[in-house]
C-alpha cells in the first residue's frame, strides 16, 4: 500500500500526539514486531514508525483499523477516561473527537468485544483508501448520503438506510452528500494473532 497524502504531519502540540506511544506500547504487548504489525493493517513498516514517533498524524479510519488489530478501542488509543461499565450510555456523556477530518462519538460501552460509534464523514473523505479485514461492520445512516463501495459494487445509502457484511470483503466509505454524512457504525474488535490465519499472505491489504 502506498502512503497517502491525506494525513497531515502531526502537531506535538496536538491531542493525537498522546496515540503515538500507545500505538507503540500495544504492539509490544501483543508481542508483533513493528514488521507483522505494518503488515497485518496494511501499511509500510516506516509509516507505522512515523506514526509510532508522532510524525504523522493518523486518520480516524486508520485509527479505527489499528484499535481492531490491537483488540481495542479508538478511546482507549487516545486516552480517553473510558465510564464505568454501564448498558446504558447517556447522550450528556459523549463528547465529539476528531482524527483526520472525521468527527466520532462512541455510544458503545468499554471492554466489548465490538465498538460502537456515530461518526460525521465529510464528502469524499477516504479517497482510493480500500479496508480490508477481519470482522464484520454494520452501519446505518442517520443524515446525508453514503457512497459505499464492496468489491466491485457501488452502493449510494439514503439515510434509514444499511448495510452489514463480511469486512474481509474490500471495501470503501465517502460522504456523497456536499455536508457529509453522519451514521451509526460498529464493528468487530481482534482479540488475538488469528487475524494473520484469516487474512493469510495473498489478502490484499491496502489500509484501515
Amino acid at each position: 500500500m502506498s502512503e497517502t497524502s491525506d494525513e497531515p504531519v502531526a502537531d506535538p502540540s496536538d491531542d493525537l500526539a498522546t496515540v503515538a506511544p500507545r500505538l507503540r506500547d500495544l504492539r509490544r504487548r501483543r508481542g508483533l514486531t513493528l514488521e507483522t504489525a505494518a503488515r497485518r493493517v496494511g501499511l509500510s513498516p516506516a509509516h507505522l514508525s512515523r506514526l509510532e514517533t508522532n510524525r504523522r498524524q493518523p486518520s480516524l479510519p486508520m485509527l479505527l483499523t489499528l484499535a481492531r488489530t490491537y483488540g481495542t478501542t479508538v478511546s482507549d488509543l487516545l486516552g480517553e477516561t473510558a465510564p464505568e461499565r454501564d448498558p446504558i450510555v447517556r447522550a450528556d456523556r459523549t463528547e465529539p473527537s476528531e482524527a483526520g477530518g472525521w468527527t466520532y462519538w462512541t455510544v458503545g460501552g468499554a471492554g466489548r468485544a465490538m465498538q460502537a460509534l456515530r461518526l460525521h464523514v465529510p464528502q469524499r473523505a477516504q479517497g482510493d483508501l480500500v479496508r480490508v479485514h477481519p470482522g464484520e461492520e454494520w452501519l446505518y445512516v442517520l443524515k446525508g448520503r453514503l457512497r459505499l463501495a464492496l468489491g466491485e459494487a457501488v452502493h449510494v445509502l439514503d439515510p434509514g438506510d444499511a448495510a452489514h457484511f463480511d469486512s474481509l470483503t474490500p471495501h470503501r466509505i465517502a460522504g456523497a452528500s456536499p455536508g457529509g454524512t453522519e451514521l451509526l457504525f460498529v464493528h468487530t474488535l481482534l482479540q488475538s494473532g488469528a487475524a494473520e490465519l484469516c487474512l493469510g499472505d495473498s489478502a490484499p491489504r491496502r489500509g484501515v
